[in-house]
């Protein structure tokens, strides 16, 4: 039997393994443990790991390693520490795999202090294109990890093209995709409940907002100035998600904070955090999805949800039909909005996958044997 060892570091990084989780746990062949790291264990996040623990999943580690601050400076350190961290955990565990998934820094602490433990790494979504540091920090942990389980196929053929062997390249799909095509329409007002501001109406049209802070943007505030301008102006009830703790988050939250104290916010509900199915179901019933996250990208194509992206945090990402693009003026946001509010839903896309994600997954997890000794795989054009 393999012990499989998943990270956990964010609200988004548990919504898209919790199916890949059940599918471990629910094979004989596999044992899983979860290690939970990163905003997962604050307060100030909700306490992500409450929810993993309530979904039955077994939290049998945790690791802080973040450092006050939302600095870069900070960024680099809460890095050293998880990884003098991780390693002990590692070595308390021994597992045969380590599961990782996506672009966070907390997830490349891991990998690095697996890779020096020569402990198998396999890795979901690796080989996407994005911007912010997000990019490099993916594709530092492609060449580390063992085996690969990207979620599309311009993914895949990326990871082949920096020397990883076609043999660990998995073309799986996005996990995500698995129960968002089976949720139902069943969003009940108690299911937002936990935030501050404007009590939401579902039975009314709604905007959807994650704005994260970019890491080599220095005037994030004026950016966010921007889109509650822009929202304000239009004026639908609309859910925001807190940002995550990267570099500038601070900023974010004090110019939220400052438009509340400041302006008629009678249309704005702020939350930390939602489970995953409550999540997408939030995100699927949304006239429009304004913001950065990736989540904007991915997951609404299996819906068809309008998106507006806003700046260049997702530069490069594969996206649906359903998405445009504003930049960061009030006048830009304000108009891509009321587009996709008159367009309406569009059809919904394949490009991240089919739903069964991860079953493909397990099924791999289960009989690939991993060479420890990496090397470039040459490859002729």
């Amino acid at each position: 039997m393999r012990k499989i060892l998943a990270i956990l570091v964010d609200r988004a990084n548990y919504g898209r393994m919790k199916p890949v989780l059940s599918e471990i746990m629910a094979d004989d062949g596999l044992e899983l443990e979860v290690l939970c790291t990163g905003t997962m264990l604050l307060p100030r996040f909700g306490n992500v790991v409450d929810i993993v623990e309530k979904d039955g999943f077994p939290v049998t580690s945790r690791v802080y390693m973040e450092i006050e601050g939302s600095n870069p400076t900070t960024m680099s350190k809460s890095i050293g520490l998880g990884i003098v961290q991780f390693s002990t955990e590692f070595d308390r565990i021994k597992p045969d795999f380590i599961l990782l998934i996506g672009d966070r820094y907390e997830a490349l602490s891991a990998s690095i202090s697996a890779a020096y433990m020569n402990l198998p790494i396999a890795h979901i979504q690796g080989g996407e294109v994005s911007g912010s540091i997000d990019e490099s920090c993916r594709h530092a942990i492609t060449k580390f990890s063992h085996l690969h389980f990207p979620s599309t196929q311009r993914a895949a053929d990326y990871i082949v093209k920096m020397g990883e062997a076609k043999n660990s390249v998995f073309n799986v799909g996005c996990p995500a995709g698995d129960y968002i095509l089976s949720l139902a329409d069943d969003l009940a007002p108690e299911d937002i409940e936990g935030g501050i501001g404007a009590r939401i109406d579902l039975d009314k049209p709604y905007l959807l907002v994650i704005f994260h802070p970019v890491t080599t943007h220095k005037d994030t505030r004026y950016e966010v100035e921007e889109i509650l301008a822009a929202l304000a102006d239009i004026g639908m009830q609309t859910i925001w998600l807190w940002p995550n703790v990267d570099a500038g988050s601070d900023r974010i939250s004090s110019a939220i904070r400052s438009f509340r104290e400041n302006n008629d916010t009678s249309w704005l509900y702020l939350i930390k955090n939602f489970k995953p199915e409550v999540f997408q179901k939030v995100l699927k019933g949304a006239t429009c999805a304004v913001g950065n996250s990736s989540s904007f990208i991915r997951d609404s194509t299996f819906s068809g949800v309008p998106v507006v992206l806003v700046g260049d945090r997702q530069v490069g990402r594969e996206r649906g039909q359903n998405l445009i693009e504003a930049d960061f003026s009030r006048s830009s946001i304000h108009d891509k909005i009321e587009h996709q509010i008159q367009h309406g839903r569009y059809e919904n896309c394949n490009i991240y996958g089919d739903g069964k994600a991860s079953n493909r997954i397990v099924r791999i997890l289960k009989d690939f044997e991993p060479n420890i000794q990496k090397t470039i795989s040459y490859i002729e054009d």
